[in-house]
């Protein structure tokens, strides 16, 4: 890998739920740290999009769709990126949804389908790509996780609820594949405006809020998040797993901000 411990080239990275938001920039990140790099969505649209993007970079890609609840499409993805690659070093989980409602009032059903995408769409990836990297000797699973494993955030508690279970996933998985040479880390980030959650914390008291509840006194920018993904997925983190990587401005380390 040379000498430099952030360098990526030579690897092959999975990004799912890397066609937008904080999955995109991720993708972007590795990309730029020289690995190749295959986005997944349900949409082809967005995975050319993407996928020329990458490409522009100097990297390879494939374009390819796959929905993390659909266990036959994610083994499909799985089985033509080693078609194509020959294997694969990295996978990040970063496919999700949420739902505002109030936890005595939320539908089951609403409930269920975000715990279906984000924990055991996590689940289900780290399964496929798990086994096909421990075969191997060798991975990086990156799983995005929340501040809200942390603290509560009101009306969105089937969201909250899933990002917990991730951290706690990843804890477990970091465990049990601790002497296989694959890593199992995770991102917390703090509020990053993306399609998800701009219309809650755009311009909203509850945005107002989580300013205030941020030291550094502004959101997010998606592309602040690829350094910590960098790291996790480079030799640089060769010993680091199990660990939960918070990138928030400071808001869980903050009780009092003036």
């Amino acid at each position: 890998m040379g000498e430099n411990l952030f360098d990526l080239h030579g690897r092959v990275a999975v990004v799912c739920g890397g066609t937008t938001g904080l999955g995109h920039a991720i993708a972007m990140g590795l990309a730029n740290a020289g690995a190749d790099v295959v986005t997944t969505a349900r949409r082809m649209e967005q995975v050319e999009r993407a996928s020329a993007e990458i490409e522009a970079l100097g990297r390879h890609s494939l374009r390819v769709t796959s929905d993390v609840t659909n266990r036959i499409s994610l083994q499909a993805m799985h089985d033509a990126v080693l078609a194509e690659f020959g294997k694969v070093d990295i996978l990040v989980n970063a496919a999700g949804t949420t739902h505002k409602a109030e936890t005595l009032k939320v539908a089951e059903a609403d409930w269920s389908r975000v715990i279906e995408t984000n924990l055991t769409g996590t689940l289900r990836a780290c399964q496929i790509f798990g086994q096909t990297m421990v075969a191997a000797g060798y991975g990086r699973i990156v799983n995005i996780s929340s501040l809200s494993t942390f603290v509560g955030f009101a009306d969105v508690a089937a969201y909250c609820a899933s990002k917990a279970g991730i951290t706690s996933l990843t804890k477990v998985l970091a465990i049990e594949l601790a002497q296989t040479g694959v890593n199992v880390n995770a991102i917390a980030p703090g509020v990053f405006p993306t399609e998800l959650n701009a219309r809650l914390v755009k311009d909203t008291p509850r945005g107002e809020e989580l300013l205030l509840r941020t030291p550094m006194g502004r959101f997010g920018k998606p592309h602040e998040l690829a350094g910590a993904a960098v790291f996790l997925c480079s030799e640089a983190a060769s010993f680091v797993t199990g660990e939960v990587i918070a990138v928030d401005g400071g808001f869980l380390a903050s009780g009092v901000n003036q």
